[in-house]
C-alpha cells in the first residue's frame, strides 16, 4: 500500500448519475469512487500512479432537489470533427434551437464527503517516480488549493471545493454518526479500461457514515 491521504470534499449540488436511468438524470445517494479518484487525479495525477480509494465519510444529510435544464438531444460524431480537421468533408453545422430539450435532474443538495485515499505506482513508473516524491507533490497541492482543472462533483457544472485534512487533526462528525447501517444498492465503482471500459459494480453498506471501499481491481472481481 502507497501513502494514504485525507480529503475533505463539499459543494452546492452534486449529481452522481446512475447509468439505468437513460431519459433523465438521477444521482445516487453517495460519491462514487470513480468520482472520488477524479477529484484526486484533478489535484495531482502522473501516469506513474494509480490512485485507490479506501473509505469515505458521509458527513452532511443525504438530500436530494429536483431541476430541470436543457440539455442537447445529440452530439457532433467523432468522425465527423475527425473529417473536417483533415479537410475531406465539411462538418455540419449543429442548430442549437432545434437539438435543445429539458431535462429534469434528481441532485444532492450540499454533499459533504471525507475521502481517505491511497496511491500506487504503475509498471511506467520511472526511477525519479518515488512513492514519497509523488505524496509530497499531493499534499502540497492540496493544502495550497492548487489543481490541474477544477474538480467537479459527478457533473462538471457542481464544482467541488476541498481541503487537505492533516494526520493530527481531527475528523468531522458524520451526521450518520449515531445512525444504523444502511445499505445503498449496487452503485459504480469504475470502469475496467483493460477490458474495453466494462463498468464494475460493488454494494456499499454505510455504517455510521463510513463505506468501506473494496479495490475490485486488486481482488480480481469480474464485472458484472
Amino acid at each position: 500500500m502507497g501513502y494514504g491521504v485525507r480529503l475533505q470534499v463539499w459543494g452546492e449540488y452534486a449529481c452522481f448519475t446512475r447509468p439505468e436511468m437513460k431519459a433523465e438524470r438521477v444521482s445516487y445517494d453517495v460519491i462514487t469512487p470513480s468520482a472520488a479518484r477524479g477529484v484526486l487525479e484533478a489535484i495531482h495525477w502522473k501516469p506513474a500512479l494509480r490512485w485507490v480509494v479506501d473509505r469515505i465519510h458521509v458527513l452532511n444529510e443525504i438530500r436530494f432537489d429536483t431541476i430541470r435544464r436543457n440539455e442537447l438531444e445529440s452530439k457532433i460524431s467523432a468522425g465527423a470533427i475527425k473529417s473536417a480537421m483533415k479537410g475531406t468533408k465539411l462538418m455540419g453545422q449543429q442548430v442549437i434551437t432545434e437539438e435543445r430539450q429539458q431535462r429534469a435532474t434528481m441532485m444532492l443538495r450540499k454533499p459533504s464527503y471525507l475521502i481517505e485515499a491511497h496511491f500506487e505506482l504503475t509498471s511506467v513508473a520511472g526511477e525519479t517516480d518515488t512513492a514519497e516524491k509523488h505524496y509530497n507533490m499531493f499534499i502540497r497541492r492540496a493544502r495550497q488549493g492548487q489543481c490541474f482543472h477544477r474538480p467537479y462533483l459527478g457533473c462538471r457544472e457542481f464544482d467541488a471545493h476541498f481541503a487537505y485534512v492533516e494526520d493530527d487533526e481531527v475528523l468531522p462528525d458524520s451526521f450518520y454518526c449515531d445512525a444504523t447501517d444502511m445499505d445503498l444498492g449496487w452503485m459504480l465503482w469504475d470502469m475496467e479500461y483493460s477490458r474495453e471500459m466494462e463498468p464494475l459494480f460493488y454494494r456499499p453498506v454505510m455504517h455510521q457514515g463510513i463505506i468501506e471501499v473494496p479495490d475490485l481491481l486488486r481482488e480480481g472481481v469480474k464485472p458484472l
